[in-house]
């Protein structure tokens, strides 16, 4: 299934699906069953009500639309926690200046930092360095500590897109990323969340890439990790309790705007475009605050 949030006229907000086979319509799947929940995150942490919405979608009376229709939002607004990788593609860490790591680059992420499918990036008043990052995001479903290579992906409750989104100026300002990694709206996330059973597992062997005006900036494949993401999740709940909505972003390849000769950063009215093989395409316009 390839669930998402969403906001229909007169402030409306449901979860949809999309239509089997179709890249532009959709099941609303709270109006075709009342009991289902108009929240992802609390769908995908029951067994019920995903039962509930895989029965809706597959329903023949099921209630739907056009996605030119509806805005879309988040697919998890407020995650109790967004870990993010740098650093966990060797081309990207030899672009910036830095060595094969040892032990990935983790950062977090605030709710505040996001922004959905077809929202703008926000460019802030404070610096024209805004950079793109095309990621791999993965959604936790069941809480989770001190997991093994074996029982790792029995966690994660699907797959979507991110789109890092970085003030590098700002970033650069201590040595840790934080700062740069948090301005509001700069991270871009969505368009759905996709449950593990339509792609490979772990999403090994997945295009990706990144797109600004059309033009490919970034070209990769998800096999080019140094840690998947069986490893990242051993390695992050060897640290901490991973709780249903938790979001992981797994890092970014090389071809990032500030490493170019000149550099390329992000700038009003462009059009960036992050695609991943099997899941979809994140598009969002550059605004200014």
């Amino acid at each position: 299934m390839r669930l998402f949030g969403f906001r229909g006229p007169n402030g409306y907000e449901s979860v949809g699906a999309l239509s089997k086979g179709s890249h532009d319509t959709y099941i609303d799947l709270c109006a075709t069953d009342p009991l289902i929940r108009n929240n992802l995150q609390e769908i995908i942490q029951s067994p019920e009500q995903l039962e509930r919405a895989d029965l809706a979608l597959k329903n023949s009376k099921a209630i739907g639309g056009n996605l030119k229709e509806i805005s879309f939002k988040v697919p998890i607004e407020r995650p109790g926690k967004i870990v993010c990788m740098g650093l966990n593609y060797a081309d990207h860490a030899k672009e910036g200046g830095n060595a094969r790591p040892e032990y990935p680059s983790f950062f977090m992420r605030g709710p505040s930092s996001m922004t959905a499918h077809l929202s703008p990036i926000i460019r802030p008043k404070v610096s024209d360095k805004l950079d793109y990052e095309a990621e791999l995001a993965f959604i936790v479903g069941k809480k989770a500590r001190h997991l093994t290579l074996d029982n790792s992906l029995d966690c994660v409750a699907g797959y979507s897109i991110f789109n890092d989104g970085s003030i590098r100026d700002y970033q650069r300002k201590t040595t840790q990323w934080t700062i740069g990694k948090n301005f509001d709206q700069t991270g871009a996330f969505g368009p759905w969340l996709v449950t593990p059973e339509e792609l490979p597992l772990g999403c090994d062997g997945l295009n990706i890439q990144s797109r600004l005006n059309g033009q490919v900036m970034q070209k990769a494949n998800t096999k080019d990790f140094l840690w998947g993401v069986a490893e990242t999740i051993v390695l992050i709940s060897e640290c901490m309790t991973l709780e249903p909505g938790d979001v992981v972003i797994t890092g970014t390849p090389a071809g990032v705007g500030y490493a170019r000769t000149p550099p390329v950063f992000m700038k009003p009215g462009d059009i960036c475009e992050i695609e991943i093989e099997s899941i979809g395409v994140l598009r969002n316009t550059i605004a200014d605050e």
